[in-house]
Protein backbone atom coordinates (compact mmCIF):
# COMPACT_ATOMS: atom_id res chain seq x y z
CA UNK A 1 0.00 0.00 0.00
CA UNK A 2 1.27 3.50 -0.84
CA UNK A 3 0.07 7.04 -0.21
CA UNK A 4 -0.07 8.15 -3.84
CA UNK A 5 -3.16 9.27 -5.72
CA UNK A 6 -4.72 8.54 -9.08
CA UNK A 7 -5.48 11.70 -11.02
CA UNK A 8 -7.99 11.35 -13.83
CA UNK A 9 -7.61 13.89 -16.64
CA UNK A 10 -10.85 15.36 -17.97
CA UNK A 11 -11.10 17.16 -21.29
CA UNK A 12 -14.29 18.74 -22.67
CA UNK A 13 -15.24 21.69 -24.82
CA UNK A 14 -18.17 22.94 -22.71
CA UNK A 15 -19.40 23.03 -19.12
CA UNK A 16 -21.86 20.16 -19.42
CA UNK A 17 -19.30 17.86 -21.03
CA UNK A 18 -16.69 18.59 -18.35
CA UNK A 19 -19.14 18.12 -15.46
CA UNK A 20 -20.40 14.84 -16.92
CA UNK A 21 -16.85 13.53 -17.25
CA UNK A 22 -16.07 14.67 -13.73
CA UNK A 23 -18.98 12.60 -12.42
CA UNK A 24 -17.67 9.58 -14.32
CA UNK A 25 -14.16 10.14 -12.98
CA UNK A 26 -15.47 10.37 -9.41
CA UNK A 27 -17.48 7.17 -9.84
CA UNK A 28 -14.43 5.43 -11.32
CA UNK A 29 -12.49 6.13 -8.12
CA UNK A 30 -10.39 9.17 -9.01
CA UNK A 31 -8.54 10.64 -6.03
CA UNK A 32 -7.91 13.87 -7.94
CA UNK A 33 -9.60 15.17 -11.10
CA UNK A 34 -7.56 17.23 -13.53
CA UNK A 35 -9.60 19.79 -15.46
CA UNK A 36 -7.91 20.59 -18.74
CA UNK A 37 -9.10 24.16 -19.33
CA UNK A 38 -7.11 24.32 -22.57
CA UNK A 39 -9.78 21.98 -24.00
CA UNK A 40 -12.65 24.28 -22.98
CA UNK A 41 -14.10 26.85 -25.37
CA UNK A 42 -13.10 30.36 -24.37
CA UNK A 43 -16.74 31.41 -23.94
CA UNK A 44 -17.31 28.60 -21.39
CA UNK A 45 -14.32 29.13 -19.09
CA UNK A 46 -15.82 31.63 -16.65
CA UNK A 47 -18.99 29.59 -16.25
CA UNK A 48 -17.00 26.43 -15.60
CA UNK A 49 -14.81 28.16 -13.02
CA UNK A 50 -17.93 29.27 -11.18
CA UNK A 51 -19.43 25.76 -11.27
CA UNK A 52 -16.27 24.21 -9.91
CA UNK A 53 -16.28 26.38 -6.78
CA UNK A 54 -19.06 24.21 -5.34
CA UNK A 55 -17.48 20.84 -6.15
CA UNK A 56 -16.23 18.70 -3.29
CA UNK A 57 -13.65 16.66 -5.23
CA UNK A 58 -10.00 17.61 -5.10
CA UNK A 59 -9.21 19.25 -8.44
CA UNK A 60 -6.07 19.91 -10.40
CA UNK A 61 -6.45 22.95 -12.66
CA UNK A 62 -4.46 22.95 -15.89
CA UNK A 63 -4.36 25.58 -18.65
CA UNK A 64 -1.54 24.37 -20.85
CA UNK A 65 -0.46 26.06 -24.09
CA UNK A 66 0.00 23.90 -27.16
CA UNK A 67 3.79 23.87 -26.90
CA UNK A 68 3.40 22.18 -23.50
CA UNK A 69 0.92 19.61 -24.81
CA UNK A 70 -2.20 21.75 -24.56
CA UNK A 71 -5.20 21.43 -26.85
CA UNK A 72 -4.94 24.88 -28.47
CA UNK A 73 -2.99 28.08 -28.83
CA UNK A 74 -3.23 30.30 -25.75
CA UNK A 75 -1.90 33.85 -25.67
CA UNK A 76 0.17 35.18 -22.81
CA UNK A 77 -2.60 37.62 -21.92
CA UNK A 78 -5.17 34.80 -21.77
CA UNK A 79 -2.95 32.88 -19.39
CA UNK A 80 -2.39 35.83 -17.09
CA UNK A 81 -6.12 36.56 -16.90
CA UNK A 82 -6.97 32.90 -16.34
CA UNK A 83 -4.53 32.37 -13.48
CA UNK A 84 -5.64 35.63 -11.84
CA UNK A 85 -9.22 34.27 -11.79
CA UNK A 86 -8.07 30.92 -10.42
CA UNK A 87 -5.98 32.64 -7.75
CA UNK A 88 -9.04 34.45 -6.43
CA UNK A 89 -11.11 31.27 -6.10
CA UNK A 90 -10.11 27.74 -6.96
CA UNK A 91 -6.43 28.23 -6.31
CA UNK A 92 -7.09 28.54 -2.59
CA UNK A 93 -8.37 24.98 -2.18
CA UNK A 94 -7.20 22.97 -5.19
CA UNK A 95 -3.97 22.08 -6.96
CA UNK A 96 -2.80 23.83 -10.11
CA UNK A 97 -0.34 22.72 -12.79
CA UNK A 98 1.83 25.53 -14.13
CA UNK A 99 4.76 25.29 -16.53
CA UNK A 100 7.97 25.86 -14.60
CA UNK A 101 9.31 28.36 -17.18
CA UNK A 102 6.26 30.63 -17.07
CA UNK A 103 7.31 34.24 -17.64
CA UNK A 104 4.84 36.04 -15.37
CA UNK A 105 3.98 35.87 -11.64
CA UNK A 106 1.06 33.77 -10.37
CA UNK A 107 -0.66 34.80 -7.14
CA UNK A 108 -1.29 31.27 -5.87
CA UNK A 109 0.27 29.79 -2.75
CA UNK A 110 3.26 27.77 -3.89
CA UNK A 111 2.26 24.69 -1.86
CA UNK A 112 -0.68 24.16 -4.22
CA UNK A 113 1.41 24.48 -7.39
CA UNK A 114 2.87 21.64 -9.42
CA UNK A 115 5.71 23.05 -11.49
CA UNK A 116 5.77 21.04 -14.69
CA UNK A 117 7.84 20.53 -17.82
CA UNK A 118 6.73 18.53 -20.85
CA UNK A 119 8.95 17.35 -23.68
CA UNK A 120 6.80 15.73 -26.33
CA UNK A 121 9.71 15.60 -28.75
CA UNK A 122 11.69 13.53 -26.25
CA UNK A 123 14.87 14.16 -24.29
CA UNK A 124 17.65 11.58 -24.20
CA UNK A 125 20.47 11.28 -21.73
CA UNK A 126 21.25 13.43 -18.72
CA UNK A 127 18.27 15.48 -17.54
CA UNK A 128 20.06 17.06 -14.59
CA UNK A 129 19.67 20.60 -15.96
CA UNK A 130 15.92 20.15 -16.25
CA UNK A 131 15.80 18.73 -12.73
CA UNK A 132 17.69 21.70 -11.33
CA UNK A 133 15.45 24.19 -13.12
CA UNK A 134 12.37 22.44 -11.76
CA UNK A 135 13.68 22.63 -8.19
CA UNK A 136 14.12 26.42 -8.52
CA UNK A 137 10.45 26.97 -9.36
CA UNK A 138 8.32 28.16 -6.40
CA UNK A 139 6.00 25.17 -6.04
CA UNK A 140 4.96 22.38 -3.71
CA UNK A 141 5.78 19.61 -6.18
CA UNK A 142 7.43 19.12 -9.55
CA UNK A 143 6.47 17.12 -12.63
CA UNK A 144 8.61 16.03 -15.56
CA UNK A 145 7.01 14.33 -18.57
CA UNK A 146 9.19 13.21 -21.48
CA UNK A 147 8.30 11.12 -24.53
CA UNK A 148 10.38 7.94 -24.89
CA UNK A 149 10.58 5.17 -27.47
CA UNK A 150 12.33 2.54 -25.36
CA UNK A 151 11.74 1.38 -21.79
CA UNK A 152 15.31 2.03 -20.69
CA UNK A 153 15.17 5.64 -21.90
CA UNK A 154 12.55 6.25 -19.20
CA UNK A 155 15.20 5.72 -16.52
CA UNK A 156 16.47 9.26 -17.14
CA UNK A 157 13.03 10.64 -16.28
CA UNK A 158 12.51 8.20 -13.40
CA UNK A 159 15.53 9.61 -11.56
CA UNK A 160 13.41 12.66 -10.66
CA UNK A 161 11.91 10.53 -7.89
CA UNK A 162 15.31 10.13 -6.22
CA UNK A 163 15.62 13.76 -5.14
CA UNK A 164 13.54 13.59 -1.97
CA UNK A 165 10.94 16.18 -2.96
CA UNK A 166 7.28 15.64 -3.96
CA UNK A 167 7.56 14.71 -7.63
CA UNK A 168 5.82 13.12 -10.59
CA UNK A 169 8.03 11.38 -13.17
CA UNK A 170 6.28 10.31 -16.36
CA UNK A 171 7.77 8.80 -19.48
CA UNK A 172 5.12 9.31 -22.16
CA UNK A 173 4.26 6.76 -24.82
CA UNK A 174 3.88 2.98 -24.80
CA UNK A 175 7.51 2.51 -23.75
CA UNK A 176 6.96 4.66 -20.68
CA UNK A 177 3.83 3.00 -19.32
CA UNK A 178 5.85 1.31 -16.59
CA UNK A 179 6.50 4.73 -15.01
CA UNK A 180 2.76 5.38 -14.75
CA UNK A 181 2.17 1.96 -13.18
CA UNK A 182 5.09 1.88 -10.75
CA UNK A 183 5.23 5.60 -9.93
CA UNK A 184 3.05 5.56 -6.81
CA UNK A 185 4.91 2.55 -5.42
CA UNK A 186 8.18 4.45 -5.75
CA UNK A 187 7.24 7.77 -4.19
CA UNK A 188 5.38 9.71 -6.87
CA UNK A 189 2.47 11.46 -5.22
CA UNK A 190 0.31 11.36 -8.37
CA UNK A 191 -0.10 9.19 -11.43
CA UNK A 192 -2.35 10.22 -14.29
CA UNK A 193 -5.14 8.14 -15.81
CA UNK A 194 -7.86 8.51 -18.41
CA UNK A 195 -11.52 7.61 -18.11
CA UNK A 196 -11.11 5.19 -21.00
CA UNK A 197 -8.11 4.35 -23.15
CA UNK A 198 -9.70 6.34 -26.01
CA UNK A 199 -9.98 9.43 -23.75
CA UNK A 200 -6.24 9.66 -23.02
CA UNK A 201 -5.02 13.25 -22.80
CA UNK A 202 -1.35 12.25 -23.08
CA UNK A 203 0.53 9.48 -24.92
CA UNK A 204 0.60 6.21 -22.97
CA UNK A 205 -2.05 7.21 -20.45
CA UNK A 206 -3.81 4.17 -18.96
CA UNK A 207 -7.49 3.95 -18.02
CA UNK A 208 -8.53 4.40 -14.39
CA UNK A 209 -10.09 0.95 -14.42
CA UNK A 210 -6.83 -0.70 -15.48
CA UNK A 211 -4.64 1.26 -13.08
CA UNK A 212 -6.89 0.40 -10.13
CA UNK A 213 -8.04 -3.12 -10.88
CA UNK A 214 -5.51 -4.65 -13.28
CA UNK A 215 -2.24 -3.14 -12.07
CA UNK A 216 -3.54 -2.35 -8.55
CA UNK A 217 -1.29 0.72 -8.36
CA UNK A 218 -2.67 1.82 -4.98
CA UNK A 219 -1.81 -1.52 -3.39
CA UNK A 220 1.83 -1.90 -4.40
CA UNK A 221 4.97 -0.40 -2.88
CA UNK A 222 8.76 -0.67 -3.15
CA UNK A 223 8.69 -4.20 -1.74
CA UNK A 224 6.36 -5.45 -4.47
CA UNK A 225 7.85 -8.02 -6.84
CA UNK A 226 7.86 -6.77 -10.42
CA UNK A 227 7.48 -8.97 -13.51
CA UNK A 228 7.36 -7.70 -17.09
CA UNK A 229 6.84 -8.66 -20.69
CA UNK A 230 9.83 -7.71 -22.85
CA UNK A 231 8.72 -7.06 -26.41
CA UNK A 232 9.52 -4.87 -29.36
CA UNK A 233 5.87 -3.82 -29.33
CA UNK A 234 3.79 -4.25 -26.17
CA UNK A 235 0.63 -2.58 -27.45
CA UNK A 236 -1.05 -5.87 -28.31
CA UNK A 237 0.18 -7.96 -25.36
CA UNK A 238 -2.46 -9.58 -23.17
CA UNK A 239 0.09 -10.96 -20.69
CA UNK A 240 -0.37 -8.10 -18.17
CA UNK A 241 -4.08 -8.89 -17.86
CA UNK A 242 -3.46 -12.62 -17.52
CA UNK A 243 -0.66 -12.48 -14.96
CA UNK A 244 -2.01 -9.62 -12.87
CA UNK A 245 -5.33 -11.46 -12.53
CA UNK A 246 -3.39 -14.51 -11.33
CA UNK A 247 -1.32 -12.53 -8.81
CA UNK A 248 -4.44 -10.88 -7.40
CA UNK A 249 -6.34 -14.16 -7.16
CA UNK A 250 -3.69 -15.96 -5.12
CA UNK A 251 -2.87 -12.86 -3.04
CA UNK A 252 0.72 -12.27 -4.16
CA UNK A 253 2.33 -8.86 -3.69
CA UNK A 254 3.42 -8.81 -7.32
CA UNK A 255 2.67 -6.75 -10.42
CA UNK A 256 3.21 -7.45 -14.12
CA UNK A 257 4.01 -4.50 -16.40
CA UNK A 258 4.66 -3.93 -20.12
CA UNK A 259 8.26 -3.12 -21.05
CA UNK A 260 8.58 -2.06 -24.67
CA UNK A 261 12.22 -2.81 -25.43
CA UNK A 262 14.04 -2.19 -28.67
CA UNK A 263 17.57 -2.00 -27.31
CA UNK A 264 17.84 -5.16 -25.20
CA UNK A 265 21.47 -4.49 -24.28
CA UNK A 266 20.57 -1.09 -22.82
CA UNK A 267 17.59 -2.52 -20.94
CA UNK A 268 19.64 -5.24 -19.26
CA UNK A 269 22.50 -2.87 -18.50
CA UNK A 270 20.45 0.04 -17.15
CA UNK A 271 17.54 -1.74 -15.49
CA UNK A 272 18.47 -5.35 -14.66
CA UNK A 273 22.17 -6.21 -14.25
CA UNK A 274 23.25 -5.83 -10.63
CA UNK A 275 26.58 -4.14 -11.36
CA UNK A 276 25.25 -1.52 -13.78
CA UNK A 277 21.54 -0.92 -13.20
CA UNK A 278 20.60 2.67 -12.48
CA UNK A 279 17.35 2.02 -10.63
CA UNK A 280 15.95 -0.73 -8.40
CA UNK A 281 12.54 -2.00 -9.41
CA UNK A 282 12.76 -5.42 -7.70
CA UNK A 283 12.40 -7.42 -10.89
CA UNK A 284 11.70 -11.11 -10.26
CA UNK A 285 11.05 -12.34 -13.77
CA UNK A 286 10.26 -11.65 -17.39
CA UNK A 287 8.08 -12.99 -20.15
CA UNK A 288 10.09 -12.61 -23.36
CA UNK A 289 8.56 -12.33 -26.79
CA UNK A 290 9.30 -11.11 -30.32
CA UNK A 291 12.05 -10.21 -31.21
CA UNK A 292 14.11 -11.07 -28.10
CA UNK A 293 13.64 -14.81 -27.48
CA UNK A 294 17.02 -15.73 -28.92
CA UNK A 295 19.05 -12.58 -28.31
CA UNK A 296 18.20 -12.54 -24.59
CA UNK A 297 20.05 -15.82 -24.04
CA UNK A 298 23.49 -14.21 -23.95
CA UNK A 299 22.52 -12.28 -20.81
CA UNK A 300 21.41 -15.31 -18.78
CA UNK A 301 23.35 -17.04 -16.03
CA UNK A 302 21.65 -20.41 -16.47
CA UNK A 303 19.47 -21.89 -19.20
CA UNK A 304 17.17 -24.89 -18.85
CA UNK A 305 18.35 -27.81 -21.05
CA UNK A 306 15.13 -27.85 -23.11
CA UNK A 307 15.34 -24.11 -23.72
CA UNK A 308 18.97 -24.48 -24.76
CA UNK A 309 18.03 -27.26 -27.17
CA UNK A 310 15.23 -25.14 -28.61
CA UNK A 311 17.57 -22.19 -28.86
CA UNK A 312 15.04 -19.69 -27.50
CA UNK A 313 13.95 -18.43 -24.09
CA UNK A 314 10.53 -16.95 -23.36
CA UNK A 315 10.65 -17.03 -19.55
CA UNK A 316 13.22 -15.64 -17.13
CA UNK A 317 13.24 -16.13 -13.40
CA UNK A 318 15.47 -13.91 -11.27
CA UNK A 319 16.68 -15.57 -8.12
CA UNK A 320 19.51 -14.42 -5.84
CA UNK A 321 20.56 -11.95 -8.51
CA UNK A 322 20.93 -14.59 -11.24
CA UNK A 323 18.86 -14.83 -14.42
CA UNK A 324 17.53 -18.31 -15.21
CA UNK A 325 16.06 -18.97 -18.66
CA UNK A 326 13.24 -21.37 -19.59
CA UNK A 327 11.02 -22.08 -22.56
CA UNK A 328 7.32 -22.54 -21.82
CA UNK A 329 6.33 -22.07 -25.46
CA UNK A 330 7.01 -25.71 -26.29
CA UNK A 331 4.74 -27.27 -23.63
CA UNK A 332 2.27 -24.41 -24.05
CA UNK A 333 2.10 -25.11 -27.77
CA UNK A 334 1.81 -28.89 -27.67
CA UNK A 335 -0.75 -29.29 -24.88
CA UNK A 336 -3.71 -27.63 -26.68
CA UNK A 337 -2.71 -29.32 -29.93
CA UNK A 338 -2.79 -32.85 -28.51
CA UNK A 339 -6.05 -32.06 -26.72
CA UNK A 340 -7.78 -31.29 -30.02
CA UNK A 341 -5.83 -33.46 -32.52
CA UNK A 342 -4.88 -36.47 -30.47
CA UNK A 343 -1.80 -38.61 -31.02
CA UNK A 344 0.75 -36.65 -33.07
CA UNK A 345 3.01 -39.56 -33.93
CA UNK A 346 3.42 -39.72 -37.69
CA UNK A 347 1.32 -36.61 -38.29
CA UNK A 348 2.63 -34.35 -41.05
CA UNK A 349 3.14 -30.89 -39.56
CA UNK A 350 4.26 -27.75 -41.38
CA UNK A 351 5.52 -24.79 -39.39
CA UNK A 352 5.70 -21.30 -40.88
CA UNK A 353 8.33 -19.09 -39.29
CA UNK A 354 11.96 -19.08 -38.24
CA UNK A 355 11.94 -17.16 -34.94
CA UNK A 356 11.85 -18.24 -31.31
CA UNK A 357 8.22 -19.36 -31.39
CA UNK A 358 8.79 -21.47 -34.50
CA UNK A 359 11.80 -23.13 -32.89
CA UNK A 360 9.67 -24.13 -29.89
CA UNK A 361 6.97 -25.56 -32.16
CA UNK A 362 9.40 -27.60 -34.24
CA UNK A 363 11.06 -28.95 -31.10
CA UNK A 364 7.73 -29.91 -29.49
CA UNK A 365 6.38 -31.54 -32.65
CA UNK A 366 9.52 -33.62 -33.13
CA UNK A 367 9.41 -34.69 -29.49
CA UNK A 368 5.81 -35.80 -30.09
CA UNK A 369 6.87 -37.92 -33.09
CA UNK A 370 5.51 -35.75 -35.90
CA UNK A 371 6.98 -35.51 -39.39
CA UNK A 372 7.94 -31.83 -39.51
CA UNK A 373 8.51 -29.48 -42.43
CA UNK A 374 9.63 -25.89 -42.09
CA UNK A 375 7.91 -23.53 -44.53
CA UNK A 376 9.65 -20.28 -45.37
CA UNK A 377 9.38 -17.58 -48.00
CA UNK A 378 13.14 -17.17 -47.77
CA UNK A 379 14.52 -20.71 -47.48
CA UNK A 380 18.10 -19.46 -47.25
CA UNK A 381 17.34 -17.65 -44.00
CA UNK A 382 15.63 -20.70 -42.48
CA UNK A 383 18.17 -23.27 -43.74
CA UNK A 384 20.31 -23.27 -40.60
CA UNK A 385 17.27 -23.85 -38.39
CA UNK A 386 16.08 -26.74 -40.59
CA UNK A 387 19.53 -28.30 -40.41
CA UNK A 388 19.76 -27.79 -36.66
CA UNK A 389 16.48 -29.60 -36.00
CA UNK A 390 16.94 -32.10 -38.86
CA UNK A 391 13.67 -31.21 -40.60
CA UNK A 392 12.78 -30.60 -44.23
CA UNK A 393 12.48 -27.09 -45.55
CA UNK A 394 10.19 -25.97 -48.35
CA UNK A 395 9.45 -22.73 -50.10
CA UNK A 396 6.24 -21.09 -48.90
CA UNK A 397 4.32 -19.90 -51.91
CA UNK A 398 0.90 -18.31 -51.91
CA UNK A 399 -2.19 -18.88 -53.98
CA UNK A 400 -0.82 -21.34 -56.52
CA UNK A 401 -0.90 -24.71 -54.77
CA UNK A 402 -2.55 -26.78 -52.07
CA UNK A 403 -0.64 -27.48 -48.90
CA UNK A 404 0.06 -31.17 -48.41
CA UNK A 405 0.16 -31.40 -44.62
CA UNK A 406 -2.04 -32.56 -41.78
CA UNK A 407 -1.27 -29.62 -39.47
CA UNK A 408 -0.34 -26.08 -40.49
CA UNK A 409 1.16 -23.89 -37.78
CA UNK A 410 1.60 -20.15 -38.15
CA UNK A 411 4.46 -19.08 -35.90
CA UNK A 412 4.89 -15.66 -37.52
CA UNK A 413 3.35 -12.29 -36.51
CA UNK A 414 1.19 -12.24 -39.67
CA UNK A 415 -2.40 -11.54 -38.68
CA UNK A 416 -1.58 -9.69 -35.45
CA UNK A 417 -3.66 -6.64 -34.58
CA UNK A 418 -2.22 -3.59 -36.30
CA UNK A 419 -0.57 -3.14 -39.67
CA UNK A 420 -0.44 -6.89 -40.40
CA UNK A 421 -3.94 -7.82 -39.27
CA UNK A 422 -5.24 -8.49 -42.78
CA UNK A 423 -2.32 -10.72 -43.78
CA UNK A 424 -2.32 -14.52 -43.80
CA UNK A 425 0.25 -17.23 -44.52
CA UNK A 426 -2.34 -19.10 -46.60
CA UNK A 427 -5.75 -18.64 -48.20
CA UNK A 428 -8.72 -21.00 -48.19
CA UNK A 429 -7.98 -22.59 -51.57
CA UNK A 430 -4.59 -23.74 -50.31
CA UNK A 431 -6.02 -25.32 -47.16
CA UNK A 432 -8.44 -27.86 -48.62
CA UNK A 433 -6.25 -30.86 -47.76
CA UNK A 434 -5.19 -29.67 -44.29
CA UNK A 435 -6.77 -31.28 -41.22
CA UNK A 436 -6.01 -28.54 -38.67
CA UNK A 437 -4.77 -24.95 -38.79
CA UNK A 438 -3.06 -23.69 -35.64
CA UNK A 439 -2.40 -19.93 -35.54
CA UNK A 440 -0.24 -18.83 -32.62
CA UNK A 441 -1.45 -15.23 -32.99
CA UNK A 442 -4.00 -14.54 -30.26
CA UNK A 443 -4.80 -10.88 -30.79
CA UNK A 444 -7.27 -10.80 -32.53
CA UNK A 445 -8.84 -14.08 -31.41
CA UNK A 446 -9.96 -14.81 -34.97
CA UNK A 447 -7.17 -13.99 -37.36
CA UNK A 448 -7.27 -13.78 -41.13
CA UNK A 449 -5.74 -17.29 -41.31
CA UNK A 450 -8.39 -18.72 -38.97
CA UNK A 451 -11.12 -17.18 -41.13
CA UNK A 452 -9.57 -18.66 -44.26
CA UNK A 453 -9.40 -22.08 -42.60
CA UNK A 454 -13.05 -21.92 -41.56
CA UNK A 455 -14.01 -21.01 -45.13
CA UNK A 456 -12.16 -24.13 -46.26
CA UNK A 457 -13.97 -26.23 -43.64
CA UNK A 458 -10.75 -26.96 -41.74
CA UNK A 459 -10.57 -27.48 -37.97
CA UNK A 460 -8.87 -24.53 -36.24
CA UNK A 461 -6.96 -23.75 -33.07
CA UNK A 462 -6.19 -20.18 -32.07
CA UNK A 463 -3.27 -18.78 -30.12
CA UNK A 464 -5.30 -18.03 -27.00
CA UNK A 465 -5.01 -21.62 -25.78
CA UNK A 466 -1.24 -21.56 -26.17
CA UNK A 467 -0.97 -18.14 -24.53
CA UNK A 468 -2.75 -19.39 -21.43
CA UNK A 469 -0.94 -22.75 -21.36
CA UNK A 470 2.52 -21.19 -21.59
CA UNK A 471 1.47 -18.44 -19.17
CA UNK A 472 0.36 -20.88 -16.49
CA UNK A 473 3.72 -22.62 -16.75
CA UNK A 474 5.46 -19.25 -16.39
CA UNK A 475 3.45 -18.54 -13.26
CA UNK A 476 4.48 -21.89 -11.80
CA UNK A 477 8.17 -21.25 -12.57
CA UNK A 478 8.09 -17.78 -11.03
CA UNK A 479 6.07 -18.56 -7.91
CA UNK A 480 6.43 -22.27 -7.26
CA UNK A 481 2.66 -22.43 -6.84
CA UNK A 482 -0.28 -23.73 -8.82
CA UNK A 483 -1.57 -21.31 -11.44
CA UNK A 484 -5.26 -20.27 -11.40
CA UNK A 485 -5.79 -21.39 -15.00
CA UNK A 486 -9.48 -20.51 -15.26
CA UNK A 487 -8.87 -17.01 -13.90
CA UNK A 488 -6.02 -16.38 -16.33
CA UNK A 489 -8.02 -17.56 -19.32
CA UNK A 490 -11.08 -15.54 -18.28
CA UNK A 491 -8.97 -12.38 -17.93
CA UNK A 492 -7.61 -12.75 -21.45
CA UNK A 493 -11.01 -13.51 -22.94
CA UNK A 494 -12.57 -10.53 -21.19
CA UNK A 495 -9.91 -8.19 -22.52
CA UNK A 496 -10.28 -9.52 -26.05
CA UNK A 497 -14.07 -9.13 -25.84
CA UNK A 498 -13.70 -5.53 -24.63
CA UNK A 499 -11.24 -4.72 -27.38
CA UNK A 500 -13.35 -6.00 -30.24
CA UNK A 501 -16.68 -4.83 -28.84
CA UNK A 502 -15.37 -1.24 -28.75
Amino acid sequence: MNQGKICVSVCGTNVDAVLARMDRARDAGADVIEIRFDCVDRSEIDQLLAKLETRAEQLLITFRPIEQGGAREITRRERIEFWDKVASGLGKKHLVDIEYNIDFPVAIDKDGIIGSAHYFDGRRGDLIDEFEDLWKFPCGAVKLAVSVNDASDAVDVWKLLDHGRPAIAIAMGEAGKWTRILGLANGAFLTYASLEAADATAPGQISTEDLRNVFRVKDIDQRTHVYAVLAGDTTYSLSPYMHNAAFATVGLDSVFVPMQVGDLDAFIRRMVAGATRETELHFKGFSVTNPHKQSVMKFLDEIDPAARRIGAVNTIKIEHGKLHGFNTDAPGFIRPLTNIYGDLRGARASVVGAGGAARACVYALKEAGSDVTLLARDTAKAASMAEEFDVRIEQLTKGDRRLTTDILVNATPLGTTGDRQNESVAVSDELAGVKLVYDLVYNPAETKLIKEAKTAGVMTLGGLEMLVAQGTRQFEIWTGGEAPVDVMKAAVEERLNQTYAA
